[in-house]
């Protein structure tokens, strides 16, 4: 089973993240979305970004290009939002982030805005981030003018430099994957990432079920400080169901 949970966490008193998955005989589509704006404006934003993309593939009949139908689906739902925060002053300048995957047969298309991340682990037995944030220091990371050490507890972490929503147009990236080198897929937003490391989360989803390790993801999160909402998806690679791993 797919394993799914979004929380509030220590501190805030709204859930601006999003979480949602659809699945049929012949697709998986399962997609993250965290949310910014003043009152509940995030919240809208991510809700409507998720819900969108959803909506898109439940509508869709045949799917020629998995990475086409995923970039079209996300724009759509930039589209929306962008419209909704032109038209009522309580949403003005509301966006959020999306991480999406589909699943079809043997192939695995990612894709993302902002900096929510997708992590895989391997047939290795190994955590590999997929995606690439696109944030402040991130930036700062790709021209040399901080380390990985320094961009952990960074100051503007949370400044991100592209997101659904604050613009007509987005720039959508997207990642090909092989299913049959996948055991498990992760999606997940920054509450989760910013206190819990990679290896913290390998170590638990090869321990737990997908929905158990969900839930002990985000108590770690909140046990380590848990100051933004937390989200966090879990799902089969080229197992395809809730078995555990035979881990070396």
């Amino acid at each position: 089973m797919v394993g799914i949970l979004s929380d509030v966490g220590n501190y805030r008193t709204v859930n601006e993240d999003s979480v949602g998955y659809y699945t049929d005989n012949n697709i998986g589509i399962y997609v993250i979305a965290d949310g910014m704006g003043g009152h509940n404006a995030g919240e809208v934003a991510s809700k409507l970004a998720v819900d969108t993309i959803l909506q898109y593939f439940k509508e869709k009949i045949n799917i020629e290009d998995v990475k086409v139908e995923l970039e079209c689906s996300i724009k759509l739902a930039n589209e929306k939002i962008h419209e909704l925060s032109e038209k009522n002053n309580g949403f003005e300048g509301m966006g959020t982030t999306v991480t999406a995957c589909i699943v079809r047969d043997e192939e695995v298309v990612v894709a993302n805005v902002g900096d929510s991340s997708c992590y895989i682990i391997d047939k290795n037995y190994e955590i590999k981030k997929v995606t690439k944030d696109h944030s402040l220091v991130q930036q700062l990371l790709d021209n040399g003018s901080i380390t990985e050490e320094q961009a952990i507890s960074h100051p503007n972490k949370n400044i991100i430099t592209r997101a659904l929503g604050t613009n007509s147009t987005v720039l959508v990236d997207t990642y090909k994957l092989d299913l049959s080198n996948i055991k498990k897929i992760i999606l997940c937003s920054d509450g989760l990432t910013n206190d819990v490391t990679p290896g913290e989360m390998c170590d638990i989803i090869k321990k737990y079920s997908n929905e158990e390790s969900c839930r002990v993801l985000v108590e770690l999160s909140k046990e380590k400080g848990g100051r933004d909402n937390i989200s966090v998806i879990v799902f089969e690679g080229e197992c395809k169901d809730d078995r555990y791993f035979t881990w070396k």
